[in-house]
């Protein structure tokens, strides 16, 4: 009978450092991309690239021809994602980083992770396939991201998770910006979020922030969108205006509100007429509903005895 073989193994660290010195090193590198939209030349292997993520193993299946061949160009991909990425195929690690020079590292590589399959349009087929065996990054990188989620991070990561479908992230991004509502109003990265992205923080019964300060924080959100946009105030907001809880503020308020909405319209006049009924009204089903539902941050009013049932 034969004797079955011993398996014995070698130190890790020291073949990982050895993989880690190809990163990004001609020598020997048989493929180059250019990357992002700083063109970036990043060299790679074939080989490795291949038999370690089926995305590449599809990219790169055709034999390169005599002499130099062509650049793989993925214009989309931020180059210090594509790095990281690189980092972790050659050495299945990755150092990721808080923040980079301009942008965080785990956050264009969950756009990379789920963007990648999609570049090449006769590699839908293979999406599942790639995003089984790359799935580990993308979650180790999610993990980062929510354990260093902050004030000035969390809208980039809310962009990043409505943008991708990472319905885990923006659930603890939403439950982030509830908690800590007013300071995250004053950042930039709330000013860029996108209409999609800034709609489920207006649907929030748990904001912490009272509705006159939402009304100002939408505006100026939509002030910069339409600045970015070139197209109207008006029309930029309209995704999600109608969001905004005008039966909240005091008469006086919406009266303010309606007369700035005259100089710089924001809000459909309809959606203000609303508001100025559940005054009118105060009692029965037109003060009943999402128009007339606290938020967490809701500041009393006097009115507010004839709306809907306080937050709990």
């Amino acid at each position: 009978m034969e004797t079955p073989g011993l398996v014995v193994h070698g130190e890790a660290e020291p073949f990982s450092t050895a993989l880690r010195s190809l990163i990004n090193n001609p020598l020997y590198s048989d493929v180059r991309f250019v990357v992002g939209q700083e063109r970036q030349e990043v060299f790679a292997h074939r080989c490795l690239l291949a038999c370690r993520c089926n995305f590449f193993q599809r990219l790169l299946s055709s034999e390169p021809g005599p002499g130099v061949p062509s650049p793989v160009v993925l214009s989309t991909v931020p180059a210090e994602a594509f790095l990281v990425v690189l980092e972790f195929l050659y050495t299945n690690s990755a150092k990721l980083q808080r923040h980079s020079v301009t942008i965080s590292f785990p956050l264009p590589l969950m756009g990379t992770v789920h963007t990648l399959p999609h570049a090449p349009a006769n590699l839908e087929r293979n999406v599942h396939q790639y995003r089984k065996k790359y799935g580990y990054l993308s979650q180790l990188c999610l993990e980062f991201v929510v354990k260093a989620l902050d004030v000035e991070l969390v809208c980039e990561a809310l962009q990043v998770a409505v943008t991708f479908g990472l319905g885990q992230l923006q659930e603890r991004c939403v439950a982030f910006i509830e908690a800590h509502s007013q300071e995250t109003l004053r950042t930039r990265g709330f000013l860029e979020l996108s209409a999609p992205a800034l709609l489920p923080l207006l649907r929030s019964d748990k904001l912490c922030v009272d509705e006159a300060e939402l009304v100002l924080a939408a505006r100026s959100w939509a002030r910069v969108g339409a600045a970015v946009l070139e197209r109207p105030v008006a029309e930029v907001a309209a995704p999600v205006v109608r969001e905004l809880r005008l039966a909240l503020l005091a008469p006086a308020e919406l009266s303010a509100l309606e007369e700035q909405n005259r100089r710089e319209p924001l809000i459909p006049v309809e959606q203000i007429v609303e508001a100025w009924k559940c005054h009118a009204l105060r009692r029965g089903d037109a003060a009943r509903g999402t128009p007339c539902r606290r938020r967490r941050g809701t500041l009393p009013r006097e009115h507010h005895r004839f709306l809907d049932l306080p937050f709990k």
